[in-house]
């Protein structure tokens, strides 16, 4: 595998308190998983949406200075809440505070209700993806040149400066989330150092052949996209059962598997997957 085999956790920051979620990152640091997670919804998804939510930038950098080993980042930011040139100064600043351990998650965002309600424009999924496909070049340039003009349908830089640059080099890697095999993956195919979705080890088989033509058709090693699995079946499934789905997905070309968590999190949980299926796949 041209990849490492990788375990992380999403802790959805919504319905929580702070205490609770740096609790529970410090023993995802603690327990050795590789990567944690916020995510980037400003009230909760898919449950109450009048309840707490916390941001998951600030959370984000927040959770980095209570933790040390393990690798960060928003699962995934949503590309129209903020301008790139704007969160590639973000990440770099984050790149700094944690030691050099940001994963820069970006997607085109879905979640249109709080666009509504916020006065945020949504436009098509297109239009996003188009905006997206810009800001992944914008933020990579800003990262790794000293200074940037851009001229593109949705965003404009002139001599824009990104200062310091991140602490990894060339740069942080960039997780791009997001399925839509016509238009997504061939941003992903363009930009993405990681790639997240979600879904069986069947679906993953299919739009991996998509997305290796897609590489072609830009001229990347599809190789070089670390394919990375989001889901919630994982955790609560018996220790054997999940080796054998892990598996399943590893055959299909799935190298990153990342437990989305909702509180009030699941400590024991967490400890016995950490205990008893992690290390049948570490080398």
């Amino acid at each position: 595998m041209p990849h490492p085999i990788r375990f992380g956790v999403q802790t959805w920051p919504q319905h929580t308190s702070w205490t609770e979620l740096r609790a529970t990152w410090q023993l995802i640091d603690r327990l050795g998983y590789d990567t944690a997670w916020t995510f980037d919804h400003f009230f909760p998804i898919m449950s109450d949406a009048s309840g707490p939510c916390l941001e998951g930038w600030i959370a984000l950098a927040a959770l980095a200075a209570e933790t040390e080993r393990v690798r960060l980042g928003v699962l995934v930011t949503g590309n129209t809440y903020r301008h790139p040139a704007v969160l590639a100064n973000m990440g770099a600043t984050l790149d700094h505070t944690s030691g050099g351990r940001l994963i820069m998650g970006v997607g085109a965002a879905w979640f249109e209700a709080e666009h509504a309600a916020y006065g945020i424009p949504f436009g098509t999924a297109a239009e996003r993806i188009r905006r997206l496909d810009e800001a992944a070049e914008i933020v990579r340039r800003l990262w790794t040149e000293p200074r940037v003009t851009f001229e593109g349908r949705d965003y404009r830089l002139r001599d824009a400066y990104c200062e310091p640059k991140p602490v990894q080099r060339p740069h942080p890697p960039l997780m791009i989330g997001g399925g839509g095999e016509k238009l997504m993956l061939r941003v992903v195919a363009k930009h993405a150092d990681c790639w997240n979705t979600f879904g069986t080890p069947e679906v993953f088989r299919r739009k991996l052949a998509v997305l290796r033509e897609h590489c072609r058709a830009v001229g990347r090693d599809p190789a070089a996209i670390e394919v990375s699995w989001a889901g919630t079946e994982l955790l609560d499934t018996p220790p054997a059962r999940a080796r054998a789905r892990i598996a399943e997905f590893l055959e299909a070309g799935v190298t990153h598997f990342i437990l989305g968590v909702g509180a009030p999190f699941d400590h024991e949980a967490l400890r016995r997957f950490a205990g008893e299926v992690i290390p049948a796949f570490r080398r």
